[in-house]
C-alpha cells in the first residue's frame, strides 16, 4: 500500500462582523468540507484549517455602528460562526482566530523575516485622510467610483462588482465612510511588497504551470491581473486595530489585513499541531504536501498573487497546488446582501430546520456556482429534498431495510447464483468510487453529488426491475440474492455519501450496523471487495433518512425575505419634496366630505383600479381609485372615506370618475383610507387616489 499523501486544505477566513450565510457555504465551506472528508476517507493525511479573520476595517466599522469595541465584535461573532460551523458539520481540524497570540507572533515573525531580507519597499506616500475623523482612510473607510468598471460604490481596496483589487487612492470621487466628507491627501510612511518583482515567477508558475489544471474563472482573473502589470502593494496601514508592525518606525501602524489573514492558515496549523502533538512544518514546508485554498471569487487575487508572492519571498514555504474558487450565489434572483438582510443566515436555518443540515449541503452542492453565478431558491431547495433525497435516496434505503426486516428478520440473506443483471449491477456499483473520486479530484462537486444520487437510482431501478415483493411468492432463493445485492448498494451508499451528507451517512451506518462488522467498508474497499455486508449480519431498525418539506415550511422562508424587501424599501424611501405654497383661499376651494362606499368592483384588464360607488351625502357617484393592489373589492364595501367632491370629472379607461378618495401611506408602505375612524400614528403624507 502506498504511503498516504499529505494535504493542507484551507478555507477562506470569514470576517467576524456577522454570521455565515448560504453564499459563504456554497462558495467556500461546503466544497472545502467535501474535499477534506473525501481525502480522509481514502486514507490521506489531512489538515483542514480555517479561523475567524478578526482584523480589518469592517470590524472597526461594525464596532462604531454598535457602540462597542472591536474586541467585543470579534468575540461575539467568532462564537456564533464557530458554533454554526460545528452544528452544520464542517469538519475543520482546527478553527482558530487571528486575535490569538500565536497568530500575532507568527504574522509578526513573517513580516520581520521579509523585512530583514530586504523584500519590502519603504515609501512615504500620500494617502487619503479624513480631517474631521482625524485618521487615514484605509480600505473600507473609503468608498468611491471604481477606476476600472465605473461602479460608484467600490471600496478602497476592492470593487465588489468587477472584482478588481486596487488602492484607496485609485478611486474616483472618494468619500470617507466615516463622515461622508471628501478626503484630502496626507503624507505617511508604509512598507510595500513589490509584486512587480515577482511578476516573472508568477507568469511561469501560474500562466505556464497551471493553465490546464486551474479553473478557467481563476486562471482568467489571474492572467488579467498579470497582463495589466503588477505594482507594489502596501502591507501596512495607519490603524489602531490589528497586529502592530514589529519594526522601528512602525509605531501606530498595523499589518494590512490581507497580509496578516492568509498567515492565519499557518498560525492555525501551528495551533492544531501543538494540540495534537504533531510537527506543523511538513504541512507547509514539505514538497510532498498538497496545499489547496478554497475561496470565493472575490479573494482570487489575494490567494493567487499576493500570498504566493509572500511565500516565495520568505523562501521556505510550499506554494498552493490549486485555488478552486467558486463564483457567487444569488438568492431568489437577487444578489445576496448582508446590509439589506437579503440572505439565508446559517444560525437561523439551523433553528428553522434543526435536522436538515444535509438537505442544505445537498441543495447547495447540486446547484453550486462552480463556473458561473447561480441562484438559490426555496422552491428548488424543497424540490431537491422531496424529489431527490426523499424520493430517490431515502426511498431506496427504506425499501431495502423494511424488506430485510420483513423477509429475514433483519439478517442479511445468503446469495445464491448471480444472474447477468446481478453481476452487471455489482460491477457498476464497484465503479462508483472511482467515478465520484474523479469528479472530486477535479473539484467538480456538483457532478460528484449527482453521481452519488445515480448510485441510489441504480438501487431503485434494480429493485423495481427485480421486484422481490413478487418473486418472494415463487422463488425464495432468488429473492435472497436480490436483497443481498440491494444491501451491498445500501452499504456502499453509507460510505460514499459521507463527504456530501455526513449526518445521513452516520445514520445509515448505524442502521446497517457498520461498526459491528469485522471489516467496515471503506472508500477504497468498495471497488475491491465482493461483499460489503456479509450474509448473517444483523442490521438495525428502519428509520427515515429524510422527511418531506411542506409548502408551508417554504412559505415561512419566503415571507421572511418579503419582510426584508419591504423593510429595505421603507428604509430607502425618501419623502417627496414639498409642493409650491398655496393660499388659505386656495385650500377653502376644496370640498371634502365623508362618504360611504356602497359598491366596489375590479376594473377589467387593470392591476390597480377599482370602480367604486360612493354615497357622499349629497348624491351617489362613481369614483375610479388606484387601490386594487392594496384592497379587494369586498374589503372596502361599507368603509367610510374622505372624498374630494368638487374635482372636475375625468375619464379613466372609459369610466367617468366623479371625485377622488383621500389616502395616506404608512411607513411600511401600506395604503390606508383617511377617514374619521383612522388614528394613524406615522404616515408618509397624504395621497389622493
Amino acid at each position: 500500500m502506498s504511503q498516504p499523501k499529505r494535504y493542507t486544505i484551507t478555507a477562506a477566513l470569514p470576517y467576524t462582523n456577522g454570521p455565515i450565510h448560504i453564499g459563504h457555504l456554497a462558495g467556500v465551506y461546503v466544497p472545502a468540507d467535501i474535499y477534506a472528508r473525501y481525502q480522509r476517507l481514502i486514507g490521506n493525511d489531512v489538515a483542514f484549517i480555517c479561523g475567524s479573520d478578526e482584523h480589518g476595517v469592517p470590524i472597526t466599522l461594525k464596532a462604531k455602528k454598535e457602540g462597542v469595541t472591536p474586541q467585543d465584535v470579534v468575540d461575539k461573532y467568532h462564537a456564533i460562526i464557530k458554533t454554526s460551523f460545528e452544528d452544520f458539520g464542517i469538519s475543520f481540524d482546527n478553527y482558530s482566530r487571528t486575535s490569538a497570540p500565536i497568530h500575532h507572533e507568527t504574522a509578526q515573525a513573517f513580516f520581520k523575516t521579509l523585512y530583514d531580507k530586504g523584500e519590502f519597499i519603504e515609501e512615504v506616500t500620500e494617502q487619503l485622510y479624513d480631517a474631521q475623523a482625524n485618521q487615514f482612510l484605509a480600505d473600507r473607510f473609503v468608498v468611491g467610483t471604481c477606476p476600472k468598471c465605473g461602479y460608484e460604490e467600490a471600496y478602497g481596496d476592492q470593487c465588489e462588482k468587477c472584482g478588481t483589487s486596487h488602492n484607496a487612492t485609485d478611486l474616483i470621487n472618494p468619500k470617507s465612510a466615516i463622515t461622508g466628507n471628501t478626503p484630502t491627501l496626507k503624507e505617511t510612511k508604509h512598507w510595500f511588497l513589490p509584486l512587480d518583482k515577482h511578476e516573472a515567477f508568477l507568469k511561469e508558475w501560474i500562466l505556464e504551470g497551471h493553465k490546464k489544471d486551474w479553473k478557467p474563472n481563476v486562471y482568467g482573473q489571474v492572467k488579467s491581473w498579470i497582463d495589466d502589470g503588477l505594482r507594489p502593494r502596501a502591507v501596512t496601514r495607519d490603524l489602531n486595530w490589528g497586529i502592530p508592525v514589529p519594526v522601528e518606525g512602525g509605531e501606530g501602524k498595523v499589518l494590512y489585513v490581507w497580509f496578516d489573514a492568509p498567515i492565519g492558515y499557518i498560525s492555525a496549523t501551528k495551533e492544531w499541531a501543538a494540540r495534537e502533538g504533531k510537527d506543523w512544518e511538513p504541512y507547509w514546508k514539505n514538497n510532498d504536501t498538497k496545499l489547496v485554498h478554497f475561496i470565493g471569487k472575490d479573494n482570487i487575487v489575494f490567494h493567487c498573487i499576493i500570498f504566493p508572492s509572500m511565500l516565495k519571498a520568505e523562501g521556505s514555504y510550499i506554494l498552493p497546488d490549486n485555488v478552486p474558487a467558486n463564483e457567487f450565489l444569488n438568492l431568489e434572483g437577487n444578489k445576496l446582501s448582508t446590509s439589506k438582510n437579503w440572505a439565508v443566515w446559517l444560525p437561523e436555518y439551523l433553528k428553522d430546520f434543526p435536522d436538515k443540515q444535509d438537505v442544505l449541503r445537498y441543495a447547495l452542492t447540486a446547484n453550486a456556482p462552480e463556473t458561473k453565478d447561480n441562484d438559490f431558491t426555496w422552491k428548488d431547495f424543497q424540490a431537491r429534498n422531496n424529489n431527490e433525497l426523499v424520493a430517490i435516496l431515502g426511498n431506496f434505503i427504506n425499501r431495502v431495510v423494511v424488506l430485510t426486516h420483513k423477509y429475514y428478520s433483519a439478517v442479511v440473506p445468503e446469495a445464491s447464483e448471480f444472474t447477468a443483471v446481478d453481476e452487471e449491477t455489482l460491477a457498476t456499483l464497484k465503479a462508483y468510487p472511482a467515478v465520484i473520486s474523479s469528479a472530486i479530484e477535479r473539484y467538480r462537486f456538483r457532478e460528484a453529488s449527482q453521481e452519488l444520487m445515480n448510485l441510489a437510482r441504480l438501487g431503485n431501478k434494480y429493485l423495481a426491475d427485480e421486484e422481490p415483493w413478487k418473486v418472494i411468492k415463487e422463488d425464495e432463493a432468488r429473492t435472497k440474492t436480490i436483497m443481498f445485492v440491494a444491501l451491498q448498494i445500501a452499504s456502499a451508499l453509507a460510505t460514499l455519501s459521507e463527504p456530501f451528507l455526513p449526518f445521513t451517512s452516520a445514520k445509515l451506518k448505524t442502521i446497517l450496523r457498520h461498526a459491528e462488522l469485522d471489516s467496515e467498508p471503506t472508500w477504497n474497499t468498495i471497488s475491491e471487495k465482493e461483499t460489503l455486508l456479509p450474509a448473517g449480519h444483523h442490521i438495525g431498525e428502519a428509520e427515515l433518512l429524510f422527511s418531506k418539506i411542506e409548502d408551508e415550511d417554504i412559505q415561512v422562508q419566503l415571507d421572511k425575505l418579503e419582510a426584508s424587501k419591504k423593510a429595505n424599501e421603507a428604509a430607502n424611501k425618501t419623502a417627496e419634496p414639498q409642493k409650491d405654497e398655496i393660499t388659505f383661499e386656495d385650500f377653502t376651494k376644496l370640498d371634502m366630505r365623508v362618504g360611504t362606499i356602497i359598491e366596489a368592483e375590479k376594473m377589467p384588464k387593470t392591476k390597480k383600479l377599482l370602480v367604486l360607488k360612493v354615497d357622499t351625502g349629497i348624491d351617489i357617484r362613481t369614483v375610479v381609485s388606484g387601490i386594487a393592489e392594496s384592497y379587494n373589492p369586498e374589503d372596502v364595501v361599507g368603509k367610510k372615506v374622505t372624498i374630494l367632491v368638487n374635482l372636475a370629472p375625468r375619464k379613466l379607461r372609459g369610466v367617468e370618475s366623479q371625485g377622488m378618495i383621500l389616502m395616506t401611506e404608512t411607513t411600511d408602505g401600506k395604503l390606508v383610507f383617511v377617514n374619521p375612524d383612522n388614528a394613524l400614528e406615522t404616515t408618509n403624507g397624504l395621497q389622493i387616489s
